[in-house]
């Protein structure tokens, strides 16, 4: 070897590099060891038909999580050693700054591992900032660890542990922690430069663009155990804490809570069955069903009623949607929760309304409610969602898995030469790519449940070269291409044995803004509901009721006569008339009926005929109509957050 080539490869040029992967082993294998120890606790709760393969994918996926913890820890300790190498010098003050903030950071981490064991021995759930509410009583705390020896046995390993770490890190960080300057600067600096972007990849937890590594990241498989088994618990502990401190998951106090609970039972008419559950009651349980149907939900990207020819539109853009709309039964006057995808997929199969700016699936502990797919999965169906793009944007995917959906399909299941943008493959594809899957359903001679959320409508937009649209405008044109993707799932699905036998459900998750009367934009809520099945529903109808998203869920399950457990704010809207709708636009909401939008900020309401585009407030002139409506929504949605928000794990 030339003295040349030898020096870029020389030791020097790496050490900071070396040194810290050293440290980045080192933690690994401590936090390998803790999730081993929890798993040997807890391995009573782990399903009996779980494989081998399953619990090593749940370890790997541990990998990832702990790899994100390490890396944040590290990254400023990088930084110091990497100027101290390009210094030169050893400096023994330096250096013990850098190992006392090391082993000062992972010795808390690894406290929160070892707290975490007995924590989710007894909450069945990761370590949270839930955890430190005990704190308001800390003798208490203090007394019931004393009173408990059993926990002592978990404080004495993480204590040898983290003196076991801290000698071994005095080696690594200090006694064979050797600073020359490297040989070859230029390499060094490159080398350093793209072990930093290692890092920020490491901190980020996953390569694809559209999001992070989350919690619902962990949530790969039917075993609840193992899904979060992979969960680091200071992951859950720091991102609870970045939760609880947004103002979206502050409480909210829009009535007195037991006033809109009775409110809500008024309105909604019925009985709970339970003290524990204000919200739950047994439905149709005496009812028999006389056909057991496959159900197929379509939640279509940003498809507002306004772009629909029935409603008016005059650029022919859905001029399949309109036709299917007059054969099956359609609601007139339906509206979206909220204004987001995720409020759209969480109120459509959850059947709960959307709640100012609070992210429903992106909590830590992730709840399990009863929605759509809990009620089939009881009914003995099979249960999947199919998306186009990632799985874990919005958390979507960890949050579902967690709620009985067997089978998700995302942009990671598709071939890459079909991945045309960030929003993963086109909506045809994705279509034609579930049929197979479904097939595969009905052989198992089960019913199937099965959720789309499309995303053609969405920019950025691809439009298949296939395609010949009539508009020339881009954004009618990719309208035309996702009615025409409908047209094409109707298509392949008439050609199989199920589909006389399937419940097609078509809703958007929100509309866009097309035309904005008042600062609430009602195209942007105002959506398609559509329930089409031949042999259920023969004839077309036309409902002029209000309704919304969160109906969908009790609708179809009494369309079906199915027996379900219901903690939902829905309706069947087949045997219950709604007078208003509400729906949540970030900051404030609005409440419409067929005649009045009354639309509720913080500081104002106001009051419009909506049907006439009146801008005229007339809260002051029917303020009985105003405290009317205010009062529907927000019983409704006290109770949705008193009993659903601050209560999840039901």
């Amino acid at each position: 070897m030339t003295k040349s080539n030898k020096g870029l490869t020389d030791k020097s040029n790496f050490n900071n590099i070396l040194t810290i992967l050293k440290v980045y082993l080192i933690a690994l294998v401590v936090f390998t060891i803790f999730r081993a120890v929890l798993l040997y606790t807890q391995i009573d709760k782990m399903g009996t038909d779980t494989g081998l393969i399953t619990v090593f994918q749940s370890f790997f996926m541990g990998f990832r999580f702990d790899t994100v913890i390490i890396c944040y820890v590290l990254l400023l300790p990088f930084l110091l050693l990497t100027v101290q190498q390009f210094i030169g010098r050893s400096s023994k003050v330096y250096t013990q700054i850098i190992f006392w903030l090391v082993f000062i950071l992972f010795t808390l981490s690894f406290v929160v591992s070892g707290a975490d064991i007995p924590y989710f021995e007894q909450f069945f759930s990761r370590f949270s900032i839930t955890a430190f509410e005990w704190m308001d009583s800390p003798v208490f705390v203090f007394k019931m660890i004393l009173e408990e020896p059993r926990l002592w046995l978990f404080a004495l390993p993480i204590i040898g542990i983290i003196y076991l770490f801290y000698r071994i890190l005095k080696r690594v960080l200090v006694k064979n922690n050797t600073i020359t300057k490297p040989q070859q600067p230029v390499v060094a600096i490159v080398a350093s430069v793209l072990f930093l972007g290692v890092f920020f990849m490491g901190m980020r937890g996953r390569l694809d663009e559209k999001s992070p590594i989350r919690v619902g990241t962990a949530y790969f498989s039917e075993d609840p155990l193992l899904n979060q088994l992979g969960l680091n618990p200071n992951f859950t502990l720091l991102k609870s804490y970045l939760e609880s401190k947004k103002e979206s998951n502050r409480p909210v106090q829009l009535m007195d809570s037991d006033k809109a609970l009775k409110n809500t039972y008024e309105f909604l008419e019925f009985t709970p069955s339970s003290e524990e559950f204000p919200l739950k009651r047994i439905v149709n349980e005496l009812e028999d069903s006389t056909h057991t149907y496959n159900v197929i939900v379509i939640m279509m990207e940003s498809m507002t009623a306004a772009k629909m020819g029935r409603h008016g539109n005059s650029h022919n853009m859905t001029p399949f949607l309109d036709s299917l709309s007059r054969e099956g039964a359609y609601f007139e006057n339906a509206y979206s929760a909220g204004i987001h995808t995720f409020n759209g997929i969480y109120s459509t199969l959850f059947a709960y309304p959307a709640f100012f700016r609070k992210h429903p699936m992106k909590s830590v502990e992730i709840p399990y409610l009863h929605g759509m797919g809990t009620a089939f999965k009881k009914n003995d169906y099979s249960t999947l969602y199919f998306t186009t793009h990632d799985g874990q944007f919005d958390n979507v995917e960890g949050f579902l898995r967690a709620n009985d959906y067997d089978r998700i399909t995302t942009k990671a299941d598709y071939p890459p030469e079909k991945v045309k943008t960030t929003l993963g493959v086109p909506d045809d594809y994705m279509f034609e790519f579930s049929m197979p899957i479904l097939d595969e359903m009905h052989s198992k001679n089960k019913p199937f449940f099965a959720a789309y959320m499309t995303a053609s409508d969405h920019k950025p937009y691809y439009i298949p070269p296939y395609f010949k649209p009539r508009n020339d405008a881009v954004d009618k044109q990719i309208v035309e291409y996702a009615d025409y993707s409908l047209e094409r799932l109707i298509e392949m699905a008439s050609k199989k044995d199920w589909f006389e036998n399937t419940l097609f459900v078509f809703v958007a998750d929100h509309g866009s803004a097309m035309g904005s009367t008042y600062d609430i934009t009602l195209a942007y809520n105002h959506v398609p509901m559509l329930f089409y099945a031949p042999k259920l529903i023969p004839e077309g109808k036309s409902y002029t009721e209000m309704a919304g998203q969160i109906d969908i869920f009790p609708s179809v399950m009494g369309l079906l006569n199915l027996p379900y457990e219901d903690h939902s704010l829905g309706v069947n809207l087949f045997k219950k008339e709604r007078p208003y709708i509400y729906f949540n636009v970030d900051d404030k909401y609005g409440v419409v009926d067929q005649e009045w939008l009354l639309i509720v900020r913080k500081d104002q309401s106001t009051l419009h005929r909506y049907p006439e585009k009146d801008k005229k407030d007339y809260a002051a002139e029917y303020p009985e109509k105003v405290a009317e409506m205010k009062k529907y929504a927000e019983s409704q949605m006290q109770v949705y957050q008193d009993e659903v928000l601050l209560k999840r794990n039901h």
